[in-house]
């Protein structure tokens, strides 16, 4: 990295799920820096995450008001600014922003407003490689560090471990979101049975939902077993926990905190779970930084490129048209479907087993 860059300006993604596969990469830069400063600039989905503890330790986090991008940008003092999102749009602010240096991927048409350009990965890789990759080309990282293996596709039904996690990806909470989870848990019940978190939805479409019928399921066999189950999401996803909740046997152990939660509440939630079951989601790669145990279920999108980082239970059932990427599914959403309860039902009492009441281990 060229020694006149002293201010640096990270731009992150806004997708959560992606920031969080970006947080290897920044922390590479984070450790090239040095004592330079790192400015993560950010949606204001995703900048509260930066203020918990990260490997990227910026010094300062920008929250970004689209109407203000610019001016903000510039206002940063930045010496250069690279670029994780992939858009015209943001290489375009950077460079009205009268930013210098402007580095990121040859993409979309913009490599005219980048100062450094970098060719794409030509073979599909996990997505924290991705950013990997970019950093590695600017000099940012030696080369051959921090690739994560990618997940084989397993057989129908199949569970596999997720790709191992470079450097980086975790995520510790502070004191002051550790206070404000306390706090939430008093309202739960019996602190001392075990935690499971399930996210029940996907930002991305309905196709990446496991049935909510298989969700109850799971939820109510867990109860059963002295297990307290907490609901979290967002506030789009209040209508797959109305109907997990409707088809859940009276007495069931479930508290639904979807869409009553903010950001780093969920993070620190999240870290108070012993494991985690999720669709494809922001939700499942939070899950996995904070170092919970997820069992993640793939179905119209790749595993191989968004699987959580970690050793984590991966779940597909193959099927002729997957990974299709499509929001819904035009047949009978087959891939799905077909992942049974009890496969993620076994995968969950896998994690828990130490800590389940010795007459409710299998």
């Amino acid at each position: 990295m060229d020694a006149d860059i002293a201010r640096l300006i990270i731009r992150a993604p806004n997708p959560l799920g992606d920031a969080i596969m970006s947080l290897p990469a920044m922390a590479a830069v984070r450790a090239m820096l040095c004592d330079r400063t790192l400015i993560v600039a950010a949606a204001p989905s995703v900048a509260p995450l930066f203020e918990e503890i990260t490997a990227a330790a910026p010094n300062q986090i920008l929250t970004l008001d689209k109407p203000r991008e610019v001016p903000q940008l510039r206002e940063a003092g930045a010496d250069a600014i690279l670029l994780f999102t992939n858009s015209f749009r943001t290489a375009w602010e950077g460079r009205r922003a009268r930013i210098s240096r402007r580095l990121g991927y040859r993409a979309y048409g913009r490599s005219l407003l980048l100062t450094q350009a970098v060719r794409k990965p030509r073979q599909r890789v996990h997505q924290s490689e991705y950013y990997l990759h970019l950093v590695r080309e600017l000099g940012f990282v030696q080369q051959g560090i921090g690739s994560p293996e990618s997940p084989g596709i397993g057989a129908p039904g199949s569970v596999s471990p997720g790709p191992s996690g470079p450097g980086g990806s975790s995520i510790h909470i502070t004191p002051e979101t550790r206070h404000r989870v306390d706090a939430l848990l008093k309202t739960v019940g019996d602190r001392s049975a075990p935690l499971v978190g399930f996210a029940p939805g996907a930002a991305y479409g309905h196709a990446k939902r496991w049935p909510p019928d298989r969700v109850a399921q799971v939820i109510a066999r867990l109860g059963a077993r002295g297990v307290t189950c907490v609901m979290v999401g967002a506030g789009a996803d209040r209508d797959a926990g109305r109907e997990i909740e409707s088809t859940l046997p009276a007495g069931s152990r479930v508290v639904n905190l979807i869409g009553r939660t903010d950001l780093r509440l969920l993070t620190g939630l999240l870290a108070s779970c012993h494991a985690f079951v999720s669709n494809d989601s922001g939700a499942m790669h939070l899950a996995a930084a904070v170092g919970v145990p997820v069992v993640a279920i793939f179905g119209p999108t790749d595993e191989r490129v968004t699987a959580p980082l970690g050793d984590h239970d991966v779940i597909t059932h193959q099927v002729f048209c997957r990974p299709c990427m499509l929001r819904d599914c035009p047949i009978d959403h087959r891939c799905m479907r077909r992942v049974s309860v009890d496969t993620v039902f076994d995968a969950v009492t896998r994690r828990l087993d130490p800590r389940l009441p010795s007459g409710a281990r299998a």
